[in-house]
């Protein structure tokens, strides 16, 4: 089967054993970072550094100026972590190995933005910002995240691109010495949390007969259970149903309309034959990396999707039942151990998941494991 591994441009960088290293693992494509957030990675292998920390959102390659020139919201260049046009040397290093490579763009997850611009930020029930998370229902934030798409994903040397977080992102976030894990969230309570109350949404709201003011006290007298502790009750799965009926076709519109913009804005850009893939959670109401959407509508959108599978290959089924002959279903897949990941197992897990429609593989993440685990996924005979 297929596969694709994810790097970091300073994976490879500096190394110049990188290339062959990840084409030996089988690997025929490589998902290569152009746009990506904050983050501090282990590289267990660079002659030159083991830890590099990305101290914000950044382009990975040196930003087009006339392109952003006049637009009110511009994107950072990367600082030291990955200097000049970090992404175009990886890619070409990769060439050069043989490997295929694709842009890996992160969209609506962006911390550095919500410093610059907090006004820009989701804003939940309680009036508390969550400046990593744009609203999308913004109007120009929306058109900061098609042409981030645009020129993030159509670089030099990439035949395809992979857009993560083209959706909504909300309360979930692996966030520096995170500390809100003292009262647990199931999933009612996640997309409670999730739900944005700015101006913007407002008027969605609106528009789909819902009063924010009034909303906003539904949400906290329904989260009032599990602040005090105690277990996420029926009351609370009761009134989270209704308030995700309510919300949800408001918040689907919206990120259709960022999924569809995007990925036209990508083709126009690209031309012909460029590959579209769409990271995605078959779950509307799913906020994050992976977007939640409806499977017909994502597929119907894009090339293909890229999905969740560490837990399990079951979130492929509502893709694969809608599914067009040569669309792509890749099944994610954690391969670090110390992430939780199953290297030793990636032949199993690979067979579970073309069971359930996957057509490709994504290693998350090559650049993160260590030689152990690398010399499994080699052994494993589930890649080429």
């Amino acid at each position: 089967m297929k596969a694709s591994a994810f790097l970091y441009p300073w994976d490879v960088v500096g190394d110049p054993d990188a290339p062959a290293r990840i084409a030996d693992l089988g690997v025929g494509q490589v998902t290569l970072a152009s746009a990506y957030h904050s983050t501090r990675a282990l590289t267990p292998r660079h002659p030159r550094h083991r830890v590099v920390t990305a101290e914000h959102a950044a382009l990975l390659y040196p930003p087009d100026e006339p392109y952003w020139r006049g637009r009110e919201l511009r994107p950072h260049a990367a600082g030291s972590w990955a200097p000049g046009d970090a992404f175009g040397r990886a890619a070409q290093a990769l060439a050069a190995a043989g490997l295929d490579v694709h842009s890996w763009v992160v969209l609506a997850h962006n911390s550095r933005l919500g410093a610059d611009h907090p006004e820009t930020s989701v804003v939940n029930a309680y009036g508390d910002r969550y400046p990593w998370a744009p609203c999308i229902a913004q109007p120009r934030v929306r058109a900061h995240l098609v042409a981030l798409a645009a020129e993030a994903a159509v670089r030099p040397g990439a035949s395809g691109t992979e857009l993560e977080s083209c959706g909504w992102y909300g309360l979930a976030h692996l966030h520096a010495h995170d500390k809100i894990a003292g009262v647990a969230l199931d999933g009612t309570a996640q997309y409670l949390m999730s739900l944005c109350f700015c101006s913007s949404c407002a008027q969605g709201y609106a528009q789909v007969g819902l009063d924010m003011r009034e909303l906003k006290d539904r949400v906290r007298r329904a989260l009032e259970p599990v602040w005090r502790g105690g277990p996420a009750a029926d009351p609370l799965v009761e009134a989270g149903g209704e308030l995700l009926a309510a919300t949800l076709a408001f918040r689907t519109r919206v990120a259709r309309e960022l999924q569809e913009s995007a990925v036209a804005a990508v083709r126009e850009r690209a031309g012909a034959g460029f590959q579209v893939l769409l990271h995605a959670d078959p779950r509307p109401d799913r906020c994050g990396a992976d977007a939640g959407g409806d499977p017909a509508h994502v597929l119907g959108v894009a090339d293909g999707v890229v999905v969740p599978c560490a837990a399990g290959p079951e979130l492929l089924d509502p893709f694969a039942a809608c599914a067009a002959p040569g669309a792509v279903l890749a099944a994610n897949l954690t391969v670090v151990s110390g992430m939780g990941g199953r290297p030793e197992a990636l032949a199993d897990d690979a067979a579970r998941a073309a069971a359930h429609g996957a057509t490709q593989l994504r290693l998350y993440h090559a650049g993160l494991a260590s030689d152990t685990d690398l010399e499994r996924i080699r052994r494993s005979g589930a890649l080429g």
